[in-house]
């Protein structure tokens, strides 16, 4: 597919039609693909992820100041920090599938990197900020809303999964055992796939997979979590 093409089927999922095509471009080009290109170091999305990345704290900080008017600042700091970190905006990523978009160079994306964490919260912290920069700050904060800031008890079981399950469970059962499986390895070196199963006492409660063992049990927690609850993990 054409990266015209490529970024018309993009601008559908996210919901946002730039005017300047070239900020969506500079924005999905990753550093690896413009020194591979020979191009000017300024060409890649780095410049356009510092910018995103303060568009997102300033409009993150907003909403939750607004949100939650009886939450001490220490708090708001915490809680902020949990929806724009590396894992949380790379799982935000994830649901449009950014990294199957990115320019990468051929070395980069033999290693993975389109499902890298590092590379794809940066790049969608670069999206932001080519957003605001075609739409203004209303149309950034629209899209951070609605990708980034949409769901955020879930988001706070998401950074924290482990924890949170073991909470809830011994919560009422002190004695209850939370053990993690791992259960399969896939994938060459550069770019392995976990997958880890999650056990309360002596039944399965859920099962994960990702880039690293940490992300597998974050994942499995996850779901364990949503299942006690009766609701549905995306």
């Amino acid at each position: 597919m054409k990266l015209f093409d490529r970024m018309t089927e993009l601008e559908k999922k996210i919901g946002y039609h730039f005017t300047d095509r070239s900020l969506l471009e500079t924005a999905l080009r990753h550093s690896s693909y413009t020194n591979e290109k020979q191009m000017p170091r300024t060409d890649c999305n780095e410049r356009m992820e510092f910018l995103g990345d303060a568009v997102l704290e300033l409009v993150s900080s907003e909403y939750l100041f607004g949100t939650f008017p009886d939450m001490p600042e220490g708090e708001l700091t915490k809680l902020r920090a949990k929806l724009v970190c590396e894992p949380t905006l790379a799982h935000d990523a994830r649901q449009f599938d950014l990294g199957s978009y990115l320019l990468l160079g051929k070395g980069e994306d033999l290693t993975g990197g389109r499902q890298r964490d590092s590379v794809t919260s940066d790049a969608l912290e670069a999206l932001i900020g080519a957003i605001y920069l075609d739409g203004g700050q209303a149309a950034a904060r629209a899209f951070i809303m609605r990708l980034v800031l949409d769901d955020i008890s879930h988001k706070q079981l998401f950074f924290d999964s482990k924890t949170s399950l073991q909470e809830m469970v011994q919560k009422d059962s002190p004695e209850t055992e939370i053990s993690y499986c791992l259960v399969s390895e896939t994938g060459p070196d550069h770019a392995k796939q976990f997958t880890t199963e999650v056990w309360i006492g002596k039944k399965k409660a859920g099962t994960g997979t990702g880039t690293s063992k940490k992300a597998s049990e974050q994942q499995a927690a996850y779901h364990a979590i949503c299942d006690l609850q009766g609701e549905h993990a995306d």
